[in-house]
């Protein structure tokens, strides 16, 4: 029977592979429920550099208006408002992986075979790293230097103004997500929440030891409250953000991360609203594949190597030095959370 096999770096293999690993690995990537095209998302795709060089988009915000505006017939030439803008720069770079076969002998397959084990293993990767430049973004965790893992971009701190922290080094619970929402509307600019068809949300991600606490909170039936406004898996709407989520409660979808980073025994859970985080592209990544694919032959053909790259950018937006929306809600893990995790 006839079959069809591409050679080594043919432009058809190399159009097949990069849109497969590219479109499976965002479809298991945590992060990507998260992200669009429109300043509703709560992580916004900026598309500039995909269309032209550079190795950088500069994000701009438009802060709201605060005049009074006139009545009547009152002369409005001479009171008209100026606009006021911040912008903040998004860095892009490539970042690439590679895995190679150890030869024909050991591993007993054709290198077509290898191509599919290949990108099964970097599609993996990349769902992975994915997911860690998000949150390590998104959190602030300046603990992590590396910029391969930050998204190619250096990682800012929140401002004090975008902190809030658990009283008395309490557990998390309802009321540091009662706080948070408080905070959220009272801050400037205020964290406008995600537009959803089932109205405007918050999400909040928190950590694994948040979520222990959260359930065996039962001094105010703390879970049950969640579980009664749940969507569990999207019930309530089919947006992205309700997707797994563990709940909802005040407003705001509750999600468990794993990647969110610790600092000794305190949890940094954050809540985001629209426009929290911004990505970017690069033009030799466009749309349709957003991810490179190489093959190299080596030694006399007998082992294949495949690489599989990406020029992109991510960081969590800050305008006029102050994180835009987004705050980290910090909470002391109880003693039976650590040690549930083999951390005491």
């Amino acid at each position: 029977m006839a079959q069809t096999a591409y050679g080594v770096n043919a432009p058809e293999a190399v159009k097949l592979w990069s849109r497969k690993t590219m479109r499976e690995a965002l479809k298991q990537t945590w992060a990507s429920r998260f992200m669009g095209t429109d300043s509703n998302s709560l992580c916004v795709i900026q598309d500039d550099t995909a269309k032209s060089a550079g190795d950088r988009v500069r994000v701009t915000l438009r802060m709201l208006l605060t005049g009074d505006g006139v009545s009547g017939d009152g002369t409005l030439e001479g009171n008209e408002e100026a606009l006021v803008t911040h912008t903040d720069d998004l860095l892009i770079n490539q970042l690439r992986h590679a895995v190679r076969s150890s030869g024909k002998m050991t591993e007993q397959r054709i290198p077509f075979e290898i191509r599919e084990e290949a990108r099964m293993g970097l599609q993996d990767w990349w769902a992975e790293r994915y997911d860690v430049w998000f949150m390590n973004q998104l959190a602030g965790n300046t603990a992590q230097s590396d910029t391969r893992f930050t998204a190619n971009n250096a990682v800012t701190a929140h401002d004090s103004d975008h902190i809030l922290s658990a009283s008395g080094n309490d557990a998390f619970s309802l009321l540091l997500v009662d706080q948070a929402v408080l905070k959220s509307h009272t801050l400037t600019p205020v964290i406008r929440p995600v537009q959803t068809e089932a109205g405007p949300k918050y999400v909040m991600f928190i950590s694994p030891e948040s979520h222990y606490d959260l359930r065996r909170n039962t001094d105010t039936l703390e879970w049950g409250a969640i579980q009664t406004a749940a969507m569990q898996g999207g019930n309530i709407s089919d947006n992205p953000i309700f997707t797994g989520a563990l709940g909802e409660y005040n407003g705001t979808i509750l999600h468990e991360s794993f990647n969110l980073p610790r600092i000794s025994s305190v949890s940094q859970n954050v809540l985001a609203g629209a426009q929290a985080m911004c990505m970017g592209f690069g033009r030799d990544t466009p749309n349709q594949n957003r991810m490179s694919w190489v093959e190299e032959v080596f030694d006399y053909g007998n082992q294949l190597g495949v690489a599989a790259g990406c020029i992109a950018g991510m960081k969590r937006t800050i305008y006029n030095d102050l994180s835009f929306a987004s705050m980290v809600v910090r909470s002391t893990d109880s003693t039976a959370a650590l040690a549930a995790n083999g951390r005491v």
